[in-house]
């Protein structure tokens, strides 16, 4: 990696001693609570759609999901991840030049266009259409929220402004998956028109909202019609600022902890739903009659009879974990320098993955979202106010348009490969069908079975109960392979990260 400062001169690669936690609260204005509220009711729709996107795809259509294949919706998943994730990256400047209320209108109409393609078409190509314009709407959400943060914020109080972002986005990320619970179990379409009515909310955000820095930008955009200032094309600008050394090594090293990351949200709530025996967790807290009490259903994620966790239930300790407890880990990680605080952040992650592979206990699998859900705390919104802090004026949302960046390489990567990985090594749905030729029932009567249904052909064609066939299944395979090589992908990022803390701090100091 070069000495050399030259290729980013003008990115601020100071770390500003952070205001104490509660003077930083104090300080945070009106309009950065605006974007929050803005982000949060987003992240309602969202995470509404996006946690229950794999179950979805592989219920049969007997039972109103798509029936397609893991492999059919990793594409659907790639293409999702490489539209929303690269998208930001020319949005971004747009957002700069054009203004952020504009373009936060803009995105939520074409988000909701989304949502109402999804539910009027329930097929492959219907949903892949609807992902692409969810995807195109948040590409162009993300970075005139993000810009305006970090003009209504000052380097004093970045740390804790994004630490308390992240809580906020993560009580949308913690109620989207309970309104999908509950929605899906009338009908899989309930859950898209809800999240189409959700974000609708918005517009009554934007009444309210006033761009920071509106001012200078329209004197900016004066002075470029004018002819006082030459401005660069948008694209040779945004790819003058992805040249700098700083930048690249940023989406290389990073590329592999999203990897991790999405595997998370794409892959493990299928690996619940197919392995992971749930009431446990339900009879441990409340006896094995469950509960019968609405509220405890709602809030704790259960099933209608109360008598197991339902998967997004069980992957919504993550965002409810963050939503009660990222400003006291951004508090606690203000103290360190940001790429450390990030590598150690990405090493507890792994350690999560590696317990997911080790073990189908449904506490262990609590246990490995909490130590995730930490690791995700020390990392995830260290991102935006690293990138926040070393952007140039006048590209603060390009630059937050870049956080993208790693994110869309290790997304689209996992978005291809993560569902391929754990139908190669985890698939019950393959495994199944082998059983049942191993059974004896005939190759063509195990071809025409739907796609979904194999196991419960199996239960209903063996007899034996769905519990021993799934402890038999789990047994007779590697299932924790697939979760060892997604470690080892987030093992390589860590070191990355750890070569890039060095080499900025030798920036620093020369």
């Amino acid at each position: 990696m070069s000495n050399s400062k030259d290729a980013y001169a003008d990115n601020d690669l100071r770390e500003v001693k952070q205001l104490g936690m509660w003077a930083s609260i104090a300080s945070l204005s009106y309009i950065f609570w605006i974007v929050g509220g803005m982000e949060l009711v987003e992240r309602i729709a969202y995470y509404g759609v996006k946690a229950s996107a794999g179950l979805y795809a592989k219920a049969p259509v007997s039972e109103g999901g798509l029936g397609i294949s893991l492999g059919d919706y990793g594409v659907i998943i790639g293409i999702w991840a490489m539209m929303q994730t690269f998208v930001p990256v020319f949005t971004g400047g747009i957002s700069d030049r054009v203004g952020y209320k504009e373009t936060i209108f803009v995105s939520t109409i074409i988000k909701i266009c989304g949502y109402l393609v999804m539910a009027f078409f329930p097929s492959f190509y219907g949903f892949l259409f609807g992902a692409i314009l969810l995807a195109a709407g948040t590409g162009i959400f993300k970075p005139g929220i993000q810009g305006t943060l970090v003009l209504s914020t000052g380097r004093q109080n970045t740390s804790m402004a994004w630490g308390i972002f992240y809580q906020v986005v993560n009580i949308g990320g913690f109620l989207g998956p309970l309104v999908a619970v509950h929605m899906r179990q009338l009908s899989w379409d309930n859950v898209f028109y809800a999240c189409a009515a959700i974000i609708s909310f918005n517009f009554l955000f934007l009444l309210a909202y006033k761009e920071p820095g509106k001012e200078a930008r329209l004197e900016r955009n004066r002075k470029i019609k004018s002819g006082e200032i030459h401005q660069v094309a948008l694209w040779r600008d945004a790819l003058h600022e992805l040249k700098k050394p700083i930048v690249i090594y940023y989406m290389l090293v990073f590329a592999g902890f999203w990897f991790l990351f999405n595997s998370l949200f794409d892959v493990l709530p299928i690996h619940i739903a197919e392995w992971v025996d749930t009431s446990v967790i339900v009879t441990s807290l409340f006896g094995p009659e469950g509960t019968s009490n609405g509220i405890l259903q709602f809030w704790l994620g259960l099933d209608n009879t109360g008598t197991r966790v339902m998967p997004e239930g069980m992957l919504n300790l993550n965002a409810g974990m963050i939503m009660t407890t990222c400003f006291l880990v951004a508090a606690l990680t203000a103290k360190y320098r940001i790429t450390t605080a990030m590598l150690a952040g990405c090493l507890l992650s792994i350690l999560a993955f590696v317990v997911i592979g080790a073990t189908n206990t449904a506490w262990m699998m609590v246990l490995a979202i909490v130590m995730f859900s930490f690791g995700e705390m020390m990392i995830s919104p260290k991102k935006n106010e690293f990138m926040g802090n070393i952007a140039p004026e006048g590209k603060k949302a390009m630059y937050l348009g870049f956080v993208m960046l790693p994110q869309g390489i290790g997304w689209t990567l996992e978005g291809f490969f993560g569902p391929k990985l754990y139908e190669m090594y985890a698939s019950k749905e393959i495994f199944s069908l082998d059983l049942l030729k191993d059974r004896g029932m005939s190759a063509s009567d195990v071809s025409a079975i739907p796609q979904g249904e194999a196991f419960t052909t199996l239960v209903a064609y063996t007899g034996e109960p769905a519990q021993e066939l799934t402890t038999l299944l789990y047994n007779t395979h590697n299932i924790g392979m697939a979760w060892y090589i997604i470690a080892a992908v987030g093992t390589i990022s860590a070191v990355g990260i750890f070569l890039y803390g060095k080499w900025l701090l030798k920036l620093q100091r020369s």
